[in-house]
């Protein structure tokens, strides 16, 4: 396979000068728009241009037919939510394969750096909602594929045995895994035919916030899949705080079974992830540590015990 080649922001400058041309965006400026890496953490696959794009280059091939799907994809989604998702000026090449996507910047911080309020929860809800119904055969015709639900006893035994490493590194009691038995794991199984368009990836830095805790935008839809629901609730509840996802999805109108499936799900991932980082030769990310004190903020939904006499709606 031939590696890509590193771009520099020269070579993203003439990009972005001919993408903005073709899309009749152009400034007219010989020099060219100014460009800069989004963040150090995205390495030099995500580039700002000027103030209102943003430029995204496929570091492969695989990645070039996500990002091909995630531009049609937008398109069958943005009807169904309330909240902005980004716009493709232009598309192209940046490399022989290798697809690069101009999109119209959302205005906005993110989940990172600006706390959701209680509006923002309705917003998130109303993406729950709109999510659920975009047509699934149009999603799969678009090529999203269709994954099964994750076992939660078999995650649930994952996540003991990082819950004992981190034991020992002093970051976590293991004995608040108990919460989980071996029966509820089974109980809070995903129930059949409730498969949705899934985001898969509601991370805090692909909602866009405003400094109100508005939820105003999502990125990163080339992640999307067809599948169990309570992997966004679980997204959320790592991204915003296990109560802030239970009430968005509940106003959604989820019951008790997916949400709790959601929240243990997101809380089996934060113990593991958090984990397989501390066997690294270097600290873990601060964001890990973030996720895993959000996933294990106290909900009142936990005093349903009753799983049987719950609302099951998927």
């Amino acid at each position: 396979m031939t590696q890509a080649p590193t771009p520099t922001a020269d070579t993203v400058r003439r990009l972005a000068r001919s993408l903005l041309k073709d899309s009749g965006k152009g400034d007219g400026s010989a020099a060219g728009p100014d460009v800069r890496p989004v963040a150090a953490s995205a390495g030099p696959a995500t580039w700002w241009v000027g103030t209102r794009h943003v430029l995204r280059l496929a570091p492969d091939r695989e990645a070039s037919v996500r990002r091909r799907r995630e531009l049609r994809l937008r398109d069958l989604v943005r009807p169904h939510v309330p909240v902005a998702l980004p716009s493709a000026v232009a598309h192209g090449e940046w490399a022989p394969g290798l697809l690069c996507s101009l999109d119209t910047r959302l205005a906005g911080g993110t989940a990172e750096e600006h706390r959701v309020s209680a509006v923002g929860e309705a917003d998130l809800a109303g993406l729950l909602t709109g999510l659920r119904e975009v047509p699934v055969r149009q999603a799969e015709t678009l090529g999203v594929p269709r994954v099964p639900p994750r076992s939660l006893e078999a995650l649930r035994r994952a996540a003991e045995e990082a819950a004992g490493r981190l034991a020992e590194a002093d970051e976590f009691d293991p004995d608040r895994l108990n919460q989980l038995t071996p029966p509820a794991a089974v109980q809070l199984a995903a129930q059949p035919g409730t498969a949705v368009l899934v985001h898969h990836a509601l991370t805090g830095g692909h909602l866009v916030v405003s400094a109100d805790g508005r939820v105003r935008g999502v990125l990163g839809w080339d992640a999307a899949v067809v599948g169990d629901p309570a992997e966004d609730i679980a997204g959320l509840a790592l991204a915003v705080g296990a109560p802030a996802a239970v009430r968005a999805a509940t106003l959604a109108g989820y019951g008790a079974r997916p949400c709790l499936r959601g929240l243990w799900l997101a809380r089996c991932d934060s113990v593991r992830h958090l984990a397989e980082a501390l066997t690294g030769r270097t600290a873990p990310p601060p964001a890990l540590r973030t996720r895993l004190r959000h996933a294990w903020e106290p909900i009142m939904l936990e005093r349903v015990t009753d799983l049987g006499r719950a609302d099951g709606t998927p």
